[in-house]
C-alpha cells in the first residue's frame, strides 16, 4: 500500500470513490458514492461553507475501513465508521471538516431525542442503524452533545445525510469537488 500523506490524500480518496463508490449503501436504494455526493450537494445548495461541504462529501468514508491505514484505526477505541473516518481524516483536514464527520451518528441520536418529528424522516435502514448505535440519547448525553463547538454543523450534516438517499437525483461528480477538497488539506 502506498504511504498516504498530504500530497496524495485527495488522490487516495478519489480512488476509493472510483473503485468502491458503486457498492450498495447499507440497505438504501442509492450507492455509497451517490449518497456521499448527494450529501455534499445538499450542503452546497444550503449555502454551507467549504469545510462543511467536504465534511458532507466524506462523512461515510469510514465505511471503507479496509482502505484506511491501520494506524488511523488504532487511534480510536472502536472501529465505528464515524470514528474510523474521522480518525483517518484528522491528519489531513481541519477540525471543521473532521468534527461533523465524527459526530454525524451522535447527531442522529441527538435529533431523535430532542425533535420527535426527526424520527419520521429516517429510512428503515437508518432506523435499524439507530438501534444498533444506541437509540436516542438520554438527557445526560443530550447535555454533553450540546457542548460541542460544532453543534450546528453536526446537526446540518445529519439532515443532509438523511436527504441524500434519492435514487433519481442527479448530482455532481467527485471531481467537481476536488479543488475544494485540495484547498482544505493541511500541509
Amino acid at each position: 500500500m502506498i504511504k498516504i500523506n498530504s500530497h496524495n490524500i485527495v488522490n487516495h480518496i478519489e480512488d476509493i470513490f472510483n473503485r468502491r463508490g458503486a457498492e450498495s449503501y447499507l440497505g438504501e436504494d442509492v450507492t455509497m458514492a451517490q449518497h456521499m455526493l448527494q450529501a455534499a450537494q445538499c450542503a452546497e445548495q444550503s449555502g454551507a461553507d467549504g469545510s462543511l461541504i467536504v465534511a458532507a462529501l466524506l462523512h461515510d468514508i469510514g465505511h471503507y475501513q479496509n482502505e484506511i491505514p491501520e494506524t488511523a484505526l488504532a487511534k480510536g477505541k472502536n472501529n465505528f465508521h464515524e470514528e474510523a473516518g474521522a480518525n483517518f481524516l484528522e491528519d489531513y483536514f481541519p477540525l471543521s471538516v473532521v468534527e461533523p464527520i465524527r459526530q454525524h451518528v451522535a447527531a442522529k441520536r441527538y435529533l431523535c431525542a430532542v425533535k420527535p418529528d426527526y424520527f419520521e424522516r429516517l429510512s428503515q435502514a437508518s432506523i435499524h442503524t439507530l438501534n444498533l448505535q444506541g437509540g436516542p440519547m438520554n438527557k445526560e448525553e443530550v447535555k454533553e452533545f450540546e457542548k460541542n463547538d460544532y453543534l450546528e454543523e453536526c446537526i446540518n450534516l445529519r439532515y443532509w445525510d438523511e436527504d441524500a438517499k434519492d435514487l433519481e437525483r442527479a448530482c455532481p461528480s467527485f471531481s467537481s469537488y476536488r479543488a475544494l477538497i485540495e484547498s482544505l488539506v493541511k500541509n
